[in-house]
């Protein structure tokens, strides 16, 4: 019974067309919670929930938004389980006695609501709009500093505030971002006078090629 469940919550999910991938992963986790209280789905009561969810918290030490996500995968199954249109509950009392079928288990009183738009490490989360202005006028003021008191570092400013542009205009991951394509700003070359400033030689440096996801080239 438990795997027939299972086989009709997979096909119900696939035809809501979610991905293949997504949906393995929550048959395991299902399969996870059984092992952890040891019943099948007809037996399970709102207290296995409460256990579940305080070890995976003081045990397994998981962020509350992976806790969220296993309890929203665990409330899904178990309303696909309760829906009658599906006849689960009709099912397993013509099996099992009339005392037994699934009940809802999953509620607001054990589970962790959703309070924050981010909820990670607050060192990584992502810049604000104004923010992020900040940052790249920050960038851009390195350059002018360096110019004005005609000290070596320019360029490499420049570099730098120039690939930040192209990172956040692009939406590079920073896996593509390590494997961007840059000129050799500290390189010579022949064919340029070596009196030109760092101004003028700023202004012509920038990356060389950026291969996005389309395959398109950065602009100049």
């Amino acid at each position: 019974m438990f795997e027939a469940m299972l086989r009709g919550w997979r096909a119900q999910q696939a035809a809501r067309g979610l991905r293949e991938d997504a949906v393995g992963a929550r048959e395991r986790l299902m399969r996870r919670f059984g092992e952890f209280t040891n019943e099948y789905p007809w037996n399970w009561e709102p207290a296995h929930v409460d256990e579940w969810s305080l070890s995976l918290t003081a045990e397994q030490h998981l962020a509350p938004s992976t806790i969220r996500t296993y309890q929203c995968s665990l409330r899904l199954f178990n309303d696909y389980l309760c829906d009658s249109r599906y006849g689960w509950v009709a099912a397993c009392r013509r099996e099992f006695g009339p005392q037994t079928h699934p009940v809802p288990i999953v509620h607001e009183w054990n589970t962790i609501p959703h309070l924050n738009d981010y909820e990670g490490d607050p060192e990584a989360r992502p810049f604000t709009r104004e923010e992020l202005q900040r940052f790249l006028d920050y960038a851009d003021e390195q350059v002018e500093r360096a110019v004005r008191a005609r000290r070596k570092g320019a360029l490499a400013a420049y570099r730098d505030a120039t690939l930040f542009k192209v990172l956040y205009g692009w939406g590079l991951r920073r896996t593509e971002a390590s494997k961007l394509d840059v000129v050799d700003f500290g390189g010579t070359r022949p064919h340029r006078s070596s009196a030109g400033s760092a101004r003028s030689t700023s202004a012509t440096a920038r990356p060389s090629a950026v291969n996005h996801r389309d395959g398109a080239t950065s602009p100049p």
